[in-house]
């Protein structure tokens, strides 16, 4: 869908550039930004693998497993139905705490592990359970402390202070995964997302 979003996006650009008499402005325009685009991306190599390096180092010293262990009695309480000792409740924790330090690559297969672990303790395998619906609305609400690709954007687009977006991020992060954990709750109490007993279905 993003694919056909895109193309309309560049049919329509450049129909009405050739119709207001502007596309050699347009051509100018997407030969300009194709070189700044390879700039960015030659400026962003040195400062990825200067963040990711700290990560880590960060997760082979075991900071992403002793936060893990910190953020283990929340866990229990966002998701109750989800034994303290299955599998799933470890990988969701471990996804979480590599996500906090902006460990992207390492957390998307843990969160892909974790909604396998999660569905196979799902009693209705056609529909998303709690669990899997309040893991996905934490993991939607982007839960960052530290961004280590937007601190890259911002130190190759020459910004004089690329961390200072650290303290704002923590700000978002927590609001909106406040948010998404309230909305998710609140909406699992209603009637229309609840699975009915198949008894009623029958009926």
């Amino acid at each position: 869908m993003i694919n056909v979003i895109w193309l309309l996006f560049l049919v329509v650009g450049i129909t009405v550039a050739m119709f207001s008499g502007n596309a050699q402005v347009v051509t100018d325009a997407a030969i300009d930004y194709a070189e700044v685009a390879v700039e960015l991306s030659l400026g962003l190599i040195g400062v990825m693998t200067l963040w990711l390096g700290i990560m880590r180092i960060a997760e082979s010293a075991g900071l992403v497993k002793l936060l893990g262990k910190a953020l283990k009695p929340i866990m229990i309480r966002l998701f109750p139905e989800v034994p303290e000792d299955h599998p799933a409740m470890g990988a969701m924790v471990m996804n979480m705490a590599a996500n906090i330090f902006g460990l992207g690559n390492a957390a998307t297969p843990l969160g892909l592990k974790a909604m396998k672990e999660l569905q196979e303790i799902n009693p209705h395998k056609d529909t998303a359970s709690n669990a899997m619906c309040t893991f996905l609305a934490i993991n939607t609400s982007s839960v960052t402390l530290v961004s280590s690709s937007v601190i890259a954007y911002r130190a190759a687009a020459n910004s004089a202070n690329p961390a200072e977006i650290i303290g704002p991020t923590i700000i978002a992060t927590v609001a909106s995964t406040i948010a998404a954990v309230i909305a998710v709750k609140l909406l699992q109490r209603l009637p229309a997302f609840q699975i009915k007993p198949e008894k009623e279905m029958e009926s």
